[in-house]
């Protein structure tokens, strides 16, 4: 008997969405023995996590844009493609910035994945069974994270060596992007009238990536006038990007989407959110394996009790926010996010710290995020007219990766700061020991560990501030009304 094919559709889709978040938290593990045996430098190191977020926060909505245009089923197989190819690509990169080019390639396929599994599965499902099959597919990506932490370890610390991350995308990606091209088929009309936002994505993607590029090599470097001159280009271009918005036909965002004020604020307090959770494992990682010295498999297995509070809390949350409302759920998740953040900021991080004295801050960090982002999407979700959820939907994603972008900048250009690069690199390498002598005390890792308050600490002022506008939100009715930005319908 045939599979019906919606579950074709749920089953494929579910494919990509587990491998492309799977993918994120594999290297991230990964890292330090990635930084060690191409001999990255940090710069380099960062970026090989930051371009394939880079490219996702830039992309997504354009990739959106250009699947109504053209088709879902097209980008959507072209994407599987390049993210099978990018795998293979990155599993035999020969230094760190060839390795940054190829995640580049990964991170567009994975892109065009996540800008049409929604489109695709709302397509295939009718409305009473939609929820559920979307759902699914968000399940298949929260265990993909949590799978990769483990997988990562294990596959860096074996003989296989960390190419071997890349090496499992392969298989499951040639099969279903061969499945996806036989099997899926085209149910939208393609809307070939309308434009895309060329100059919109050119300023938003470009002044994202000036803006981090300045601010990690001033870190780095030195805050020189020409760093904070690349900085300040980089500002004025996503601030050219807000004005573009607001004057063509069919923009990359909706802007006039702001004036609900119940979507605007669950839109800041989902960034701020991300700006304060985003970089908390990746500083969590060096602290792991750059000053306690632990294998990449004791390493991610040290980090799961994050994940796992977040995806528990994650589907509960969703549930309670149908019954009681978003607004006391996002806010609480947003202050218990902010304590955890200020435990790790006074955490006595040394060179044999307790684990069951992180694991903790730990979980609490996982519950706050769990409890805030179901409750804060269905807010926003809620707020905004059924016609205009697709591009709201792109919208909050941006937001959410633009915001771990951010994280990731911020938490790099606080570490950079505290201690040279040569010692740096080390500690990303997980070379601490030949920093430091074996025994005593080591004042260039004691700075780094400072650095470590700093960083928890920023982020739980701003996980606090997110709070306020979380508050803010109000269950309404959607009172939008498009602007002349807006496109016709």
């Amino acid at each position: 008997m045939p599979l019906a094919y919606k579950y074709v559709v749920l089953i494929n889709t579910t494919i990509g969405a587990f491998m492309a978040v799977l993918d994120s938290n594999i290297v991230l593990i990964a890292l330090p023995t990635i930084t060690k045996d191409l001999h990255a430098t940090p710069f380099e190191a960062v970026w090989i996590i930051m371009g394939y977020i880079l490219v996702t926060a830039s992309l997504l909505m354009t990739f959106g844009r250009l699947s109504d245009i053209f088709g879902r089923v097209k980008l959507y197989n072209l994407g599987f493609a390049l993210f099978t190819v990018g795998s293979a690509l990155c599993s035999i990169a020969p230094n760190g910035l060839a390795l940054v080019g190829f995640r580049l390639v990964q991170g567009s396929g994975g892109a065009l994945i996540f800008s049409n599994a929604a489109a695709l599965l709302t397509d295939a499902f009718p409305a009473t069974e939609r929820g559920r099959a979307l759902g699914l597919n968000q399940v298949a990506g929260t265990v993909g994270s949590v799978i990769g932490l483990a997988l990562g370890g294990i596959l860096a610390g074996s003989f296989l060596g960390w190419r071997s991350i890349f090496w499992i995308n392969v298989p499951f990606g040639s099969f279903a992007t061969i499945w996806a091209y036989f099997k899926l088929r085209e149910l939208s009309e393609p809307r070939r009238t309308e434009k895309l936002d060329l100059l919109g994505n050119v300023l938003f993607s470009g002044g994202l990536t000036v803006f981090l590029v300045g601010l990690m090599l001033g870190a780095l470097i030195g805050w020189a006038p020409a760093y904070l001159g690349v900085m300040t280009v980089g500002i004025a271009m996503v601030a050219g990007f807000v004005i573009t918005e607001a004057r063509v036909r069919y923009p990359l965002m909706d802007l006039s989407l702001f004036r609900i004020k119940a979507f605007a604020t669950g839109m800041a307090s989902n960034l701020l959110a991300s700006v304060a959770r985003g970089g908390v494992s990746l500083v969590l990682v060096f602290y792991f394996q750059g000053v306690l010295l632990l294998d990449a498999f004791t390493a991610g297995l040290w980090l799961i009790p994050f994940s796992v509070a977040f995806v528990t809390l994650g589907p509960l949350s969703g549930y309670l926010s149908d019954k009681v409302g978003s607004r006391g759920l996002s806010t609480a998740g947003l202050l218990v996010t902010s304590v955890a953040l200020f435990w790790f900021g006074l955490f006595p991080f040394g060179n044999s710290s307790d684990y069951i004295e992180l694991l903790v801050p730990m979980v609490l960090a996982g519950a706050g995020g769990g409890m805030f982002v179901a409750p804060n999407v269905a807010s926003v979700m809620n707020a905004t007219p059924a016609a205009r959820r697709g591009i709201a939907s792109g919208m909050n994603s941006t937001l959410v990766n633009t915001g771990f972008l951010l994280s990731l900048g911020l938490a790099f250009a606080v570490m950079a700061a505290s201690v040279p690069t040569t010692v740096l690199q080390g500690i990303f390498a997980g070379t601490a020991s030949s920093i430091c002598p074996p025994a005593g005390a080591c004042a260039v890792l004691e700075r780094f560990v400072g650095s470590l308050h700093s960083v928890f600490l920023i982020m739980g002022f701003i996980s606090l501030f997110g709070a306020v506008p979380a508050y803010m939100t109000k269950k309404q009715k959607a009172d939008y009304h498009p602007g002349p930005a807006a496109p016709s319908e």
